[in-house]
């Protein structure tokens, strides 16, 4: 589907890999670490994000920041798009489909969504127009990729309410996914220095048994829980994938 081709611009930055079961490097290396990442992946792969296991049965996106992801078997190409914060997160765009939106780090650990064959269509479709944008490099070209991000994320947002909600009978208000969203989006921010409930149910204008309730009443563990989980995760991640020691990981 895709090529590799990138934009930069200043301090802004997007491109596109294709990568296979000779290639995996590019994603199990650390040139990307950083980005935010959004990853085609085709029915058949199976791959790990953070300690979580995937098998892929159906056309996936999986939507990525800095999580370590490994994959672990291949079949046929998958396509990497990867951008920055400069290029595709401004405070105008709306939350939803911002860089941390709901997609992105979400409460409920789910962080892809399958697609349908019409779905997968037009998805691919959008890859595609941004490959042509960057091999076209028009002076208009990086207004034109951004409009396709959003795209991407806009019609995934929608898959993944439908997949996690709709198709499974729960109903929440729109206000309250953004409390979800938006207690995710903290607790990204915040997990090394904020360290109890009341500060983040601060944060969103809340009580702290408000907040606890709100989640309790969706079976989600409860917010003083996934700070915790946070903070295990994060030391998880520093004994694996670095040389720090357990005193040092106490400092996080």
């Amino acid at each position: 589907m895709a090529q590799s081709l990138i934009f930069e611009d200043q301090y802004k930055r997007l491109g596109i890999e294709n990568f296979s079961e000779n290639t995996l490097e590019i994603i199990h290396g650390n040139k990307f670490r950083y980005d935010i990442k959004v990853l085609y992946i085709p029915a058949g792969y199976e791959l790990s994000v953070d300690f979580n296991h995937f098998k892929v049965t159906k056309p996936s996106l999986f939507f990525l920041s800095n999580q370590h992801i490994k994959i672990t078997k291949t079949s046929g190409n998958a396509t990497l798009l990867y951008y920055n914060r400069d290029f595709y997160c401004i405070q105008i765009h709306d939350k939803e489909v911002a860089c941390d939106g709901l997609l992105f780090h979400n409460v409920f650990e789910i962080p892809f969504v399958e697609l349908d064959d019409k779905e997968n269509t037009i998805i691919q479709q959008l890859f595609q127009n941004i490959l042509h944008e960057l091999e076209w490099k028009d002076s208009s070209a990086e207004e034109m990729i951004r409009t396709y991000v959003k795209q991407i994320i806009i019609r995934a947002t929608r898959k993944w309410k439908k997949q996690n909600f709709d198709d499974k009978n729960v109903k929440i208000p729109t206000h309250e996914i953004e409390i979800f969203r938006d207690f995710s989006r903290l607790l990204e921010i915040h997990f090394r220095e904020k360290h109890n409930v009341s500060e983040y149910a601060q944060l969103l204008h809340l009580a702290p048994k408000t907040l606890t309730h709100k989640f309790k009443s969706l079976q989600l563990e409860s917010p003083n829980q996934l700070i915790i989980n946070r903070i295990l995760l994060e030391a998880k991640r520093l004994l694996i994938y670095t040389d720090k020691t357990i005193n040092k990981l106490l400092t996080i």
